[in-house]
């Protein structure tokens, strides 16, 4: 498991990787990503939140992993930004097509940065839109920076800082979207997971605006049931997109959480959910009420972070 100093560290529950770095090897940064003799190598640097990889993809020329301590994190094209390869950010990206009409620019605040995937994915989707990545792992940020710059000409802005005290600083109504894909190892803080963090959340969202989570749990769910459950205390609109073996409790793995104080594009989003290569499910309404099971709000007093995923998940 990735280790973290208390903050945001990110770990996805699912994820593949295509290669990996040379047994004993640290590449050459001035050989790696940003080009040269060795462009296609991978590149290693210990960050705050573990052992950092870049691995190139096989299959995508311009395609890259991050992976920390071996666990896959993200993945970028740096030719086709729009292209999303993960499940989970897949699911999310369907969420932010979704947060305002097409093509029309937003502001989008982005709590995790892993190798900002879906803030790329927003410039090339949405041109024109402003941007706050929030993460806290310094090193890791400056390492992405160096090998899988950003779009110069992208309106975005990476501040290193812990999740919840940066959005402490951001004014009202400000985001049109806020999304939430923050791991310290492979589980979400606590402190990112109350009520009073989602009333922080609600007040820097516009009237009309749009949370999306990635939540990770398994059976028996009792973490991704209190997260409904604490979503619904702050929010009058919710969704849920997941693969239904985890809705099941067969297996872990990454759930989406969205909420909103405005209706969602629930059909939308079911019909984009259920064409994914891996089909995903939409719960809504009474069934995700019956699905929270009567779990009570977490608040600041209780919180606790997200369960550990099982070894097996990386394999």
């Amino acid at each position: 498991m990735a280790r973290s100093r208390g903050g945001q560290g990110r770990k996805g529950a699912k994820g593949s990787a295509n290669g990996g770095p040379k047994a004993g090897s640290r590449a050459n940064p001035k050989e790696s990503a940003k080009g040269g003799r060795g462009a296609r190598e991978s590149v290693v640097r210990d960050v705050d939140g573990g052992l950092a990889q870049l691995v190139p993809d096989r299959d995508r020329p311009s395609g890259w992993t991050l992976l920390l301590d071996g666990a896959p994190q993200s993945h970028v094209d740096l030719a086709d930004p729009a292209h999303l390869s993960f499940e989970y950010q897949r699911r999310i990206g369907h969420v932010l097509d979704l947060a305002a009409e097409p093509g029309r620019p937003v502001q989008a605040v982005h709590l995790g940065g892993g190798a900002f995937t879906l803030a790329r994915y927003v410039a090339a989707t949405r041109p024109r839109s402003t941007q706050q990545i929030v993460e806290r792992d310094g090193p890791l940020v400056h390492f992405v920076r160096e090998h899988l710059p950003l779009d110069p000409g992208a309106r975005i802005r990476v501040r290193t800082a812990d999740a919840r005290e940066a959005l402490a600083k951001l004014p009202d109504a400000w985001a049109d979207v806020l999304v939430a894909d923050v791991f310290s190892g492979a589980r979400t803080p606590a402190h990112l997971t109350s009520t009073e963090f989602l009333n922080e959340v609600r007040r820097v969202l516009r009237p009309m605006g749009t949370y999306v989570a990635n939540a990770a749990d398994g059976p028996p769910l009792a973490y991704l049931r209190a997260q409904i459950a604490t979503a619904a205390a702050v929010f009058p609109e919710l969704a849920l997109i997941a693969d239904p073996a985890v809705l099941r409790g067969r297996r872990f793995g990454n759930a989406i959480l969205v909420a909103s104080g405005a209706p969602l594009p629930v059909a939308d989003l079911n019909r984009r959910a259920a064409g994914d290569p891996h089909a995903g499910r939409v719960e809504h309404g009474r069934a995700l009420r019956d699905f929270a099971g009567g779990a009570a709000p977490v608040t600041d007093a209780s919180a606790k972070a997200s369960p550990a995923p099982p070894p097996s998940v990386f394999d």
